[in-house]
């Protein structure tokens, strides 16, 4: 029993001190070690450094060995769309086009082109916060729903729930269940739907009834917006192109040029193509993508490889952050009382979605991080899922989606660092914005998945 109580401590403290700002590359291994001493109470048999150097880097490095070149390739490609003036010019294309009194949509829309794209959320904040606030003054509508705008576009629907999306979360599932970017896109575009008009039904409301109180943009002293002054933005056909060329090579090599090679030798290596085909096509994509980007807008850039080499510094600290997270949950997973947490995950539903979803979904609020909380879900419980899944003849591709999605609900709690960015570069704060955000991110996707679930144990996919 001591041991369970020292994993619910473990965890409440790192989400606490998360929130608190401690960088969890420092409270992941420190706290899952502290699990561990406290577990090992009575027997003597901590093993504090074994556990560090061969359970929480092992998993660490593991991670790190999966998912770095999707995390290198699209923080280079959002920065390059970034500094390009990619990104600026398909969010004011999107707002000119839909026009006054489709404010919401229009910012949602121009954070999700983006976002579906691969651009990175946090480059996707700063891109549309200054024509979202320069929209929303002009039309005298509150500012504190500005986040939750932006929110339901870059960390919703085109984060886990569209087909195709290559944003990690996505990509995650993949070499655990053989599946690929697209898995089940029936459910993918359902989810998407509810997410999507759930989130604009939501904001649209509250935005009329406070309007209705005669409320307005309000005044905000501390408020600094930098609005570019840029006049060489590309065309929106150019801008976009990039865009569209990550996810057709995605769908095409991952669904074509894959499945019609010779991929027998990959087994000398110690896997299989169903493991690692879907992260080729995708970092394939990527590259194609970068590329063309540099070509088409090489003059566009004010210093090409300072875009380069700011783009490749700003995917360690994202990629070092997941993978701390997820040493820490396999340390936790190795302990003797996490089988007791197992059994209570695995014995909620026979129904291995149902378990599935929860088991994601809570790691993901505990961890503040959709990616971190999938990844310990999966790496723990995933062969479990999958097992049970073929045994009742469920599709692979309908646990990829529930996973994925199920990842973005609870993570979006307070404490992530994605909110506290959000509302740190729109400056305001969680009691002006937070109920709309986590209206937007936390209850409707969590809605969305209830409702695949159902469907995908009807056998849609």
């Amino acid at each position: 029993m001591i041991g369970v109580i020292g994993i619910i401590l473990s965890l409440g403290l790192l989400m606490y001190l998360a929130y608190r700002g401690i960088s969890v590359i420092i409270l992941a291994p420190v706290l899952a070690l502290f699990a561990v001493l406290l577990g090992s109470l009575g027997t003597g048999n901590a093993h504090l450094m074994a556990t560090y150097t061969e359970v929480f880097m092992v998993s660490l490095g593991g991670y790190v060995k999966s998912y770095f070149p999707v995390f290198l390739l699209g923080a280079l490609f959002g920065k390059l769309m970034d500094d390009s003036g990619s990104a600026q010019a398909i969010s004011e294309f999107i707002v000119k086009k839909i026009g006054k009194k489709r404010e919401v949509m229009a910012i949602v829309l121009s954070c999700a082109v983006l976002t579906y794209g691969g651009v990175s959320l946090f480059v996707v904040a700063f891109a549309a916060y200054p024509i979202a606030a320069a929209l929303f003054r002009e039309s005298n509508l509150p500012k504190r729903f500005i986040p939750a705008c932006i929110a339901l576009g870059a960390f919703t629907f085109t984060m886990t729930a569209l087909p195709g999306t290559p944003q990690i979360q996505n990509a995650i599932p993949m070499q655990y269940f053989g599946t690929d970017a697209y898995a089940a896109p029936i459910l993918g575009v359902v989810a998407s739907i509810i997410m999507f008009g759930g989130g604009l039904f939501w904001i649209n409301k509250r935005i009329a009834k406070a309007v209705e109180k005669g409320e307005g943009y309000g005044e905000h002293k501390n408020e600094t917006l930098v609005q570019s002054s840029r006049t060489d933005l590309p065309s929106f056909g150019m801008a976009v192109l990039p865009i569209i060329i990550v996810l057709v090579a995605n769908f095409v090599i991952s669904r074509f040029i894959i499945p019609m090679s010779d991929t027998g030798y990959i087994e000398t290596y110690g896997t299989t193509i169903g493991k690692v085909s879907g992260n080729w096509s995708l970092i394939t994509a990527l590259i194609l993508a970068i590329l063309i980007t540099m070509v088409i807008h090489f003059k566009r850039f004010d210093n090409l490889m300072s875009s380069i080499n700011n783009g490749v510094q700003g995917s360690f600290l994202a990629i070092m952050n997941t993978a701390s997270e997820v040493g820490y949950g396999n340390v936790i997973s190795a302990l003797a009382a996490f089988g007791i947490v197992k059994m209570f995950l695995l014995g909620i539903s026979s129904n291995p979605l149902v378990s599935e979803a929860i088991s994601v979904s809570v790691l993901a609020g505990i961890t503040g991080s959709a990616s971190g909380g999938l990844s310990i879900a999966l790496a723990t419980l995933g062969d479990t899922f999958l097992e049970t899944a073929k045994q009742i003849g469920l599709n692979p591709q309908v646990l990829h989606r529930v996973a994925s999605i199920a990842c973005g609900g609870l993570d979006t709690l307070p404490h992530n660092g994605a909110v506290i960015t959000l509302l740190g570069i729109t400056g305001l704060t969680h009691k002006q914005s937070y109920i709309d955000i986590g209206m937007c991110t936390v209850i409707i996707p969590t809605l969305s998945v209830l409702v695949i679930i159902i469907l995908g144990s009807m056998g849609v996919v």
